[in-house]
């Protein structure tokens, strides 16, 4: 195989329960030219202790202090530091698979730049794995597989944030971790996405990504739902929307109420609709609700989903498909 360094990026903060088994699951990779960039984000435990030992026994992990504070931040300065060819991130509490970095990367020489290598990942915990994450894997897992990620992009991250490998070059294309967006993975995917970086199919689990209370995921504000509908109706209108069309938004849930009050604060004409009985008809925030069926008479549409219920998207999705409309080009699943 071509002998390419690979820059693996680590920011790492309080984690000294889990980091001996990140680190072992690096040196035992199969591919073994690597550098391990590791940032210490300010941790009050023996993290840093730990990282440096390992960085006197092994040339090729380097660890430095953030210069900044946060996750970006730490990723960020990371970049800087590394000299790889291709990269990647890690998560510091989180095991690679043996032939992780191996897979990765032949599959990146095999289809050249422009591309973006992933594998399927497997959540664990020590409690084990709720519902949620259960169903996340799978999603992102069968996504995965064909390499179709970008084709529900606007549900959910499509990228699984320690998972990813790129060329350098792709990287600094789609402006690296620059942004101070949150959450930064997702950002991180829909600039993927807006530069037209194919994700190559990948059906082997190459990442074990561990649960816990204290994951940053769960704690950080940054993370919140409010965040993500933000990205999305963003990136929506950067690189979906067009003005000519008209505009409908399905579902008066919570998230179709946010999803509405933000069109109107950027003065964003849209039909709203749904399906609850109790809400046609009624006026919200001065608009008001009408019958799913107004969509069939609605000419050069676009329509942004916010129902969360399964099954009631399998409902939507065959209706639509019934008038001949095309998913992430006539409508677009937000949940």
């Amino acid at each position: 195989m071509h002998n390419a360094l690979v820059s693996i990026l680590i920011p790492f903060k309080n984690v000294e329960k889990f980091l001996d088994e990140c680190i072992s699951s690096i040196i035992s990779q199969t591919y073994t030219n690597w550098e391990i960039i590791a940032i210490n984000d300010h941790s009050t435990d023996k993290s840093a202790i730990i990282l440096e030992k390992y960085a006197v026994k092994d040339k090729r992990i380097k660890s430095a202090l953030n210069t900044g504070k946060g996750i970006i931040s730490a990723l960020q300065y990371a970049y800087k530091l590394s000299s790889g060819t291709y990269i990647t991130r890690m998560d510091s509490d989180d095991i690679m698979l043996p032939n992780k970095i191996e897979v990765m990367l032949s599959t990146l020489l095999t289809n050249g730049p422009k591309h973006i290598a992933i594998g399927k990942v497997k959540y664990f915990a020590k409690n084990g794995v709720n519902d949620g994450y259960k169903k996340y894997e799978e999603w992102l897992n069968k996504l995965t597989e064909t390499g179709n990620n970008y084709s529900e992009i606007y549900k959910e991250c499509v990228i699984p944030s320690p998972c990813w490998m790129v060329h350098k070059t792709d990287f600094d294309l789609v402006d690296a971790f620059n942004p101070t967006t949150y959450p930064e993975d997702y950002d991180l995917a829909f600039r993927f996405y807006k530069h037209n970086i194919k994700c190559i199919p990948c059906n082997i689990i190459l990442h074990k990504w561990r649960d816990y209370s204290k994951r940053t995921s769960r704690t950080s504000d940054h993370y919140a739902q409010n965040y993500f509908l933000d990205i999305k109706l963003d990136y929506f209108l950067e690189l979906e929307y067009k003005a000519t069309k008209n505009l409908i938004v399905w579902g008066a849930g919570k998230k179709g109420k946010e999803i509405a009050k933000k069109l109107q604060t950027k003065n964003i004409n849209f039909t709203w609709v749904c399906n609850n009985q109790q809400k046609i008809g009624k006026n919200i925030y001065n608009i008001k609700l009408q019958h799913f069926t107004t969509v069939k008479e609605v000419k050069d549409l676009q329509i942004i989903i916010t129902v969360a219920n399964h099954k009631e998207q399998t409902s939507i999705r065959a209706y639509l498909n019934t008038l001949k409309l095309n998913t992430v080009k006539d409508y677009f699943f937000f949940c």
